[in-house]
């Protein structure tokens, strides 16, 4: 299985917070890629950022890649159309996509959705908890009832987002807000997972639990089959199953 771990890699290199660099030492994609390298030892994990030529994006890399795990926040008018484009019918083609906190606003999920994919937020550090609503789910397989997330930004409802195939998760904050937080969607041939916990300011993608889900989605998310194409037109003849 290839994984690619995409992030715009714009508060790291801007050193915003200023102490991002002491909890993502390598960025919230070296934590995050370093956690499925432990639990999903048999997958070849790489990582891109919006730096990279094509975004680390380009139609050889995805060509390559079974799941795509996107996390993005203050630069998603700078990722190019054209690359959204290639990246949108792949996932219609198969590929699986994990979409990460405040990529809810990415171009790709909006697209994908078709939602405006708003919702309330606050940040104040706020203790978060992540409860399993369908534990039968892959994705919760494993995973602690609840996750007890120390300091976090606050999402609430309304989230703007189509009914999900599935609910997973929930979350509640101590302000009193809730959210659903770990939501599954189909589009085409391809699975896409949202997980909402994951903020710069804290090290949420250093927790083992965090980790586990993604890990879990990314499972979930992969393919199937080797042949990647997204549904299509046809015009079969009457008798083409004879």
């Amino acid at each position: 299985m290839r994984v690619l771990v995409w992030n715009e890699g714009v508060h790291e290199a801007n050193g915003s917070p200023p102490d991002i660099g002491e909890y993502y030492p390598d960025g919230m994609h070296g934590a995050i890629a370093a956690g499925l390298r432990r639990l999903l030892p048999d997958a070849e994990v790489s990582t891109a950022t919006l730096a990279d030529p094509e975004h680390g994006l380009s139609a050889d890399v995805l060509d390559r890649t079974d799941v795509l795990l996107w996390w993005g926040h203050v630069a998603h008018d700078q990722v190019d159309d054209a690359v959204v484009a290639r990246v949108k019918q792949h996932v219609l083609g198969g590929m699986g996509l994990l979409v990460l906190h405040s990529g809810h606003f990415s171009k790709i999920f909006r697209d994908l959705l078709g939602t405006t994919c708003s919702l309330a937020w606050r940040n104040e550090g706020e203790q978060e908890l992540v409860w399993t609503v369908k534990p039968s789910h892959p994705i919760a397989q494993g995973i602690p009832h609840p996750i007890v997330i120390p300091r976090q930004e606050m999402y609430g409802e309304l989230f703007d987002i189509p009914d999900p195939d599935d609910l997973v998760f929930i979350s509640s904050f101590a302000g009193g807000e809730v959210f659903r937080s770990g939501v599954t969607f189909t589009r085409g041939q391809g699975k896409i997972f949202y997980f909402s916990p994951g903020d710069q300011e804290y090290p949420v993608y250093q927790q083992a639990e965090i980790q586990q889900v993604l890990a879990n989605g990314v499972r979930w998310a992969a393919p199937t089959s080797d042949r990647r194409a997204a549904p299509d037109v046809s015009n079969p003849p009457r008798q083409w199953v004879l």
